[in-house]
C-alpha cells in the first residue's frame, strides 16, 4: 500500500485539547492542541509515554470521549458519537469470559443490529482470518495472551471498518507472542485480506513503531502534544537487523533524548516534576551501563534491547540520572557522570551518602525539605506543607506525585525520614 492514496483524510484532528478539571487548580491538561491527518493506505504510530495522552486522542478519534477543544473529522464529517467505521483494539483483550470466542466475536455485529443470522457467518470468517479457526466455541479463560488478542482484533474486523485504531496491542503479550501476531497482521495488510483502510496505533516500543508505520508521530508530555513526525520510507517486510533500520531506531532515539533534561517539563527550582524513579532502579541502570560493554557510555538502543526495556521504562530511569548529576543523556546515549561513575565503585553506605549528595545539589526539593528540618526545633514538617507549595505550579496529583518521588530518594540516601501514618518529615534518621 502506498502512503496518501486519497486527497482527502479518513481522519482529520484539528487543535484538539482535553483537560480535566481539578478542584481548587487549574484544569489538569492531558492534551494540547494537537493536529493529526491519516490518509488511506497508511500506518500511523502515535510514540510515547505513559501520561502523553496518546490513547486519550485515540479514544476521542473512535468517538468514546468528547474533547475539551478542536474537532476531530471522519471523511470530512465532524464525530459526535463512536461511528460504525473506525474500530478499536484495547491492550488488555476486554473479552467477556462467560461468552465463547464466537459470541466475542459476534458481540460488535450485535451491538451494531445486525441480524443473527447474519452475524454467525460473518463472526466465523473473522475468526478465520486472524488464525483462530477451531477455537469457535473455546472460552477466553482457555486461550493464550496472544489467541485472546487475536479475538479481539477478530471482533474489530468483523464489523468491517474503514479505521482501525489500536492502543498498544502487543505490550501485554511475551516477546514471541507479540513478534508472530505482529507479522501476522502486517501479512493480512500488505495482502489487503483486511476491510480496513489505515491503522492508528499507540505504542512506546520503537522497533515497534519503525516495523509497522508508515509515519510515526513523537509524542510529548505535560500536556499530551505532537513534537515530531518522522516518515519511515523503508519498504515491507522490515528487517530488523538491516543497517537503514537500525539508523532509523537510532535516530529516534536522539530525536526522543535530543530535548531531555532535567524533570518532566520546562518548570525548574522546587516546581520540578520528579519522576515516580525507585533508587533500585537508578542503582540498577548505573551498574548496567558502568559495566563491559558499555563502561560508562551506553548506545541507548541496545541498552534497551539488553535490558527488554522499552521506552516509557528506559528513559525515567534514564532521565533520572541526568537529574542527580549521575549521568547525561542525548544524542540516544546515556554517558556516567564522574559522581555515577564513583556510585558503581562503592559499597552500599558510600552510595548513601554520595545519592544524598546529589540530592542535596541536584534536586531543590530536596533540599528544602532538609533546610526546614534543620531549622525547626523539633526538626518536624507535616508533608502537606510541602504538596501545598507545589500545587501553586502543579496538579495536585502531580504535587503528591512528586513529593512521593522526592521521599523515596530522600529514604534510600538517609537525608531524612518519612512518617507513613503521621504524614510527617523529621530527622529521626537521617543518616
Amino acid at each position: 500500500m502506498t502512503l496518501h492514496t486519497c486527497l482527502r483524510p479518513l481522519i482529520d484532528v484539528r487543535g484538539l485539547s482535553q483537560h480535566y478539571p481539578k478542584a481548587g487548580s487549574e484544569p489538569l491538561r492531558v492534551l494540547d492542541h494537537v493536529d493529526l491527518q491519516l490518509r488511506a493506505g497508511e500506518i500511523v504510530g502515535l510514540l510515547g509515554r505513559s501520561g502523553s495522552g496518546k490513547s486519550t486522542l485515540l479514544r476521542a478519534i473512535a468517538g468514546l470521549i468528547r474533547p475539551s477543544a478542536g474537532k476531530v473529522e471522519f471523511l470530512g464529517t465532524p464525530l459526535s458519537r463512536a461511528p460504525a467505521d473506525i474500530a478499536m483494539v484495547f491492550q488488555s483483550f476486554a473479552l467477556f469470559p462467560w461468552l465463547t470466542v464466537l459470541q466475542n466475536v459476534e458481540l460488535g455485529l450485535e451491538a451494531r443490529g445486525v441480524a443473527p443470522a447474519q452475524r454467525r457467518p460473518r463472526a466465523l470468517a473473522a475468526i478465520d482470518l486472524i488464525g483462530l479457526d477451531g477455537y469457535e466455541s473455546a472460552y477466553p479463560k482457555e486461550l493464550s495472551g496472544g489467541m485472546r488478542q487475536r479475538v479481539g482484533l477478530a471482533r474489530a474486523l468483523v464489523v468491517e471498518p474503514k479505521v482501525l485504531l489500536m492502543d498498544e496491542p502487543f505490550s501485554a503479550l511475551d516477546v514471541l507472542t507479540a513478534q508472530t501476531l505482529r507479522g501476522d497482521l502486517l501479512d493480512l495488510w500488505a495482502e489487503r485480506r483486511m476491510p480496513i483502510e489505515a491503522i492508528l496505533m499507540v505504542t512506546h516500543n520503537i522497533e515497534e513503531a519503525v516495523l509497522m508505520c508508515d509515519r510515526i508521530l513523537i509524542f510529548g508530555s505535560h500536556p499530551g502534544r505532537v513534537v515530531d513526525e518522522i516518515q519511515v520510507p523503508l519498504a515491507q517486510p522490515r528487517d530488523r537487523f538491516d543497517p537503514a533500520f537500525r539508523g532509523l531506531v537510532d535516530a529516534i532515539y536522539e530525536r526522543m533524548t535530543g530535548s531531555a533534561h532535567p524533570g518532566s517539563n520546562a518548570r525548574g527550582g522546587l516546581a520540578m516534576e520528579l519522576p515516580p524513579v525507585s533508587s533500585n532502579l537508578i542503582a540498577g541502570l548505573i551498574e548496567a551501563v558502568a559495566e563491559p560493554p558499555y563502561r560508562g557510555h551506553a548506545d541507548l538502543p541496545a541498552l534497551a534491547a539488553q535490558l527488554q526495556l522499552e521506552v516509557d521504562e528506559l528513559f525515567p530511569i534514564a532521565e533520572s540520572l541526568q537529574l542527580l548529576g549521575l549521568a547525561e543523556l542525548g544524542d540516544g546515549d546515556l554517558r556516567l557522570s564522574e559522581a555515577g561513575a564513583r556510585f558503581a565503585a562503592l559499597d552500599t553506605d558510600a552510595r548513601k551518602r554520595l545519592f544524598a549528595r546529589q540530592l542535596a545539589a541536584h534536586v531543590p526539593l530536596a533540599a528544602h525539605i532538609r533546610r526546614v528540618l534543620d531549622e525547626r526545633a523539633a526538626h518536624q514538617a507535616p508533608a502537606r506543607r510541602f504538596r501545598d507549595e507545589l500545587e501553586d505550579h502543579m496538579s495536585p496529583d502531580y504535587a503528591a506525585a512528586t513529593v512521593r518521588a522526592v521521599t523515596s530518594w530522600a529514604r534510600y540516601a538517609e537525608y531524612f525520614a518519612y512518617d507513613e501514618a503521621a504524614d510527617r518529615f523529621s530527622l529521626d534518621n537521617p543518616g
